[in-house]
């Protein structure tokens, strides 16, 4: 399914993960009505990427013979990096306020 995603959004896997996980974090952010600093947002995009390489791995397992860990690793990464980048920056800096 991911494959047909990607081919139908017409962007790079790689950049189907940031927006997702840009997207997940700024939703989670309006639901959790504490804006970017509450750890609800960071917390839904880590577990939803964390569920999303899970069933990546059961697909590398059938389909391969085994889990691409690294794989997975490099697209976690990619989800959670941006929205933790800007979760750290409302949190801990000024930037934000």
């Amino acid at each position: 399914m991911k494959h047909e995603i990607v081919q139908f959004a017409s962007l790079s896997k790689d950049a189907l993960h940031i927006y997702v996980g840009m997207g997940v974090f700024l939703i989670g952010s309006a639901l959790a009505q504490k804006g970017l600093r509450s750890t609800f947002p960071i917390l839904v995009v880590a577990v939803m990427a964390l569920v999303g390489e899970l069933l990546d791995a059961r697909d590398d397992l059938r389909i391969h013979g085994h889990w691409r860990v690294m794989a997975s690793l490099h697209d976690f990464t990619n989800t959670v990096f941006w929205p933790l980048m800007l979760w750290l920056l409302a949190r801990y800096s000024r930037v934000m306020k």
